[in-house]
Protein backbone atom coordinates (compact mmCIF):
# COMPACT_ATOMS: atom_id res chain seq x y z
CA UNK A 1 0.00 0.00 0.00
CA UNK A 2 1.28 3.62 -0.90
CA UNK A 3 2.17 5.61 1.82
CA UNK A 4 -1.15 8.66 0.09
CA UNK A 5 -2.82 4.89 0.82
CA UNK A 6 -1.58 4.77 4.13
CA UNK A 7 -2.52 7.88 5.21
CA UNK A 8 -5.95 8.06 3.57
CA UNK A 9 -7.11 5.19 5.66
CA UNK A 10 -7.09 6.56 8.63
CA UNK A 11 -8.47 9.51 7.58
CA UNK A 12 -11.14 8.26 5.77
CA UNK A 13 -12.40 6.09 9.00
CA UNK A 14 -11.99 9.12 10.83
CA UNK A 15 -14.19 11.44 8.24
CA UNK A 16 -16.60 8.54 8.63
CA UNK A 17 -16.94 8.98 12.17
CA UNK A 18 -18.10 12.45 11.28
CA UNK A 19 -21.83 11.12 10.69
CA UNK A 20 -21.56 9.63 14.42
CA UNK A 21 -19.61 12.21 15.94
CA UNK A 22 -21.92 11.88 19.29
CA UNK A 23 -21.01 8.34 19.62
CA UNK A 24 -17.19 9.24 19.01
CA UNK A 25 -17.09 12.17 21.12
CA UNK A 26 -18.57 10.23 23.97
CA UNK A 27 -16.33 7.62 24.05
CA UNK A 28 -13.06 9.68 23.52
CA UNK A 29 -11.24 12.48 25.69
CA UNK A 30 -10.89 15.49 24.21
CA UNK A 31 -7.76 16.97 25.05
CA UNK A 32 -6.99 19.82 23.32
CA UNK A 33 -8.62 22.83 21.01
CA UNK A 34 -7.51 25.95 18.63
CA UNK A 35 -9.26 28.47 17.57
CA UNK A 36 -7.66 29.64 14.26
CA UNK A 37 -7.44 32.80 13.16
CA UNK A 38 -6.60 34.48 9.87
CA UNK A 39 -3.91 37.35 9.25
CA UNK A 40 -6.98 39.97 9.56
CA UNK A 41 -7.80 38.68 12.80
CA UNK A 42 -10.67 36.69 11.67
CA UNK A 43 -11.51 33.25 12.84
CA UNK A 44 -11.62 30.56 10.22
CA UNK A 45 -11.41 27.08 11.22
CA UNK A 46 -11.50 25.23 14.86
CA UNK A 47 -8.92 22.23 15.63
CA UNK A 48 -9.93 19.35 18.34
CA UNK A 49 -7.46 16.88 19.78
CA UNK A 50 -9.18 13.72 21.14
CA UNK A 51 -7.90 10.50 22.72
CA UNK A 52 -9.32 7.04 22.46
CA UNK A 53 -7.13 4.72 24.37
CA UNK A 54 -3.51 5.62 23.50
CA UNK A 55 -4.26 7.09 19.99
CA UNK A 56 -4.51 10.97 20.00
CA UNK A 57 -6.59 12.05 16.69
CA UNK A 58 -6.93 15.53 15.40
CA UNK A 59 -9.73 17.10 13.74
CA UNK A 60 -10.24 20.45 11.83
CA UNK A 61 -12.98 22.29 10.46
CA UNK A 62 -12.30 25.32 8.28
CA UNK A 63 -14.65 27.76 6.75
CA UNK A 64 -13.71 31.24 4.91
CA UNK A 65 -10.34 29.97 3.33
CA UNK A 66 -9.50 30.54 -0.60
CA UNK A 67 -10.41 27.20 -2.64
CA UNK A 68 -7.95 24.71 -3.09
CA UNK A 69 -5.09 22.83 -1.35
CA UNK A 70 -3.53 24.07 1.86
CA UNK A 71 -1.07 22.13 4.04
CA UNK A 72 -1.80 22.45 7.74
CA UNK A 73 0.99 21.86 10.38
CA UNK A 74 1.53 21.47 14.31
CA UNK A 75 3.98 24.10 15.32
CA UNK A 76 6.33 24.37 17.98
CA UNK A 77 5.64 27.58 19.69
CA UNK A 78 2.29 28.40 20.85
CA UNK A 79 2.71 31.72 19.34
CA UNK A 80 0.99 33.57 16.71
CA UNK A 81 1.47 36.66 17.40
CA UNK A 82 3.46 38.06 14.37
CA UNK A 83 1.20 38.80 11.52
CA UNK A 84 2.98 36.08 9.53
CA UNK A 85 3.22 33.54 12.12
CA UNK A 86 6.52 33.09 11.95
CA UNK A 87 6.45 33.07 15.66
CA UNK A 88 5.08 30.06 15.81
CA UNK A 89 8.32 28.58 15.01
CA UNK A 90 9.65 25.68 12.74
CA UNK A 91 7.10 22.00 12.94
CA UNK A 92 6.74 20.11 15.80
CA UNK A 93 9.36 17.39 15.55
CA UNK A 94 10.35 16.04 18.92
CA UNK A 95 11.54 12.91 16.96
CA UNK A 96 14.43 14.94 15.13
CA UNK A 97 12.95 13.30 11.76
CA UNK A 98 12.75 15.31 8.49
CA UNK A 99 9.50 16.72 6.68
CA UNK A 100 7.12 14.44 5.10
CA UNK A 101 5.22 11.52 5.16
CA UNK A 102 6.91 10.64 1.49
CA UNK A 103 10.21 11.42 3.01
CA UNK A 104 12.27 8.26 4.06
CA UNK A 105 13.76 10.03 6.91
CA UNK A 106 10.26 11.57 8.01
CA UNK A 107 7.79 12.20 8.96
CA UNK A 108 7.44 15.35 12.17
CA UNK A 109 4.51 14.69 14.75
CA UNK A 110 3.58 18.06 13.19
CA UNK A 111 3.09 16.81 9.56
CA UNK A 112 -0.62 16.96 8.92
CA UNK A 113 -2.52 15.87 5.58
CA UNK A 114 -3.43 18.73 3.48
CA UNK A 115 -6.78 20.34 3.36
CA UNK A 116 -9.21 20.46 0.53
CA UNK A 117 -10.87 23.85 0.65
CA UNK A 118 -14.44 24.25 -1.54
CA UNK A 119 -15.24 27.08 -3.11
CA UNK A 120 -17.72 28.18 -0.24
CA UNK A 121 -14.28 28.07 1.64
CA UNK A 122 -14.91 24.97 3.59
CA UNK A 123 -13.37 21.71 4.23
CA UNK A 124 -12.45 19.44 6.95
CA UNK A 125 -9.12 17.24 7.39
CA UNK A 126 -8.75 14.64 10.42
CA UNK A 127 -5.40 12.22 11.50
CA UNK A 128 -3.98 10.47 13.88
CA UNK A 129 -1.58 12.02 15.52
CA UNK A 130 2.49 10.31 15.48
CA UNK A 131 3.09 8.57 19.22
CA UNK A 132 1.05 7.29 21.77
CA UNK A 133 -1.03 10.06 24.36
CA UNK A 134 1.51 10.45 26.61
CA UNK A 135 4.34 11.06 23.70
CA UNK A 136 1.92 13.43 22.18
CA UNK A 137 0.62 15.49 25.07
CA UNK A 138 4.40 15.90 26.80
CA UNK A 139 5.10 17.94 22.80
CA UNK A 140 1.83 19.48 22.52
CA UNK A 141 1.99 21.09 25.94
CA UNK A 142 5.76 22.09 26.80
CA UNK A 143 6.82 25.16 28.38
CA UNK A 144 6.23 27.16 24.69
CA UNK A 145 3.02 25.23 24.10
CA UNK A 146 2.69 24.52 20.23
CA UNK A 147 0.55 26.75 17.23
CA UNK A 148 -1.84 24.87 14.41
CA UNK A 149 -0.80 26.58 10.94
CA UNK A 150 -2.52 26.73 7.69
CA UNK A 151 -0.24 27.42 4.48
CA UNK A 152 -0.93 29.23 1.25
CA UNK A 153 -0.34 25.95 -0.53
CA UNK A 154 0.02 22.32 -0.25
CA UNK A 155 2.17 20.32 1.58
CA UNK A 156 4.48 18.02 -1.08
CA UNK A 157 4.67 15.53 1.63
CA UNK A 158 8.75 15.37 0.83
CA UNK A 159 10.63 18.67 1.20
CA UNK A 160 12.40 19.17 4.20
CA UNK A 161 11.58 21.02 6.57
CA UNK A 162 8.55 22.47 5.66
CA UNK A 163 6.79 20.86 2.15
CA UNK A 164 7.41 23.59 -0.10
CA UNK A 165 4.04 25.12 1.28
CA UNK A 166 4.58 28.46 0.85
CA UNK A 167 3.49 31.23 3.17
CA UNK A 168 1.63 30.61 6.74
CA UNK A 169 -1.95 32.36 6.29
CA UNK A 170 -3.85 31.28 9.62
CA UNK A 171 -2.68 30.37 12.85
CA UNK A 172 -4.55 28.83 16.04
CA UNK A 173 -3.07 28.44 19.69
CA UNK A 174 -3.57 24.68 20.86
CA UNK A 175 -4.49 24.75 24.56
CA UNK A 176 -5.57 22.08 26.65
CA UNK A 177 -9.25 20.99 27.22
Amino acid sequence: MTILKQLAVPAMALLSLSGCATAYEAAATQIAEADIMNRSGQQVGTARMYSLGEEVTINVSFTGLTTGLHAVHLHTAGDCSANDFTSAGGHLNPGGQEHGTLNPRGAHLGDLPNVSIASDGAGTVSSILRGNRSMVEAALFDADGTALVVHEGPDDYSTDPAGAAGSRVACGIVTRS
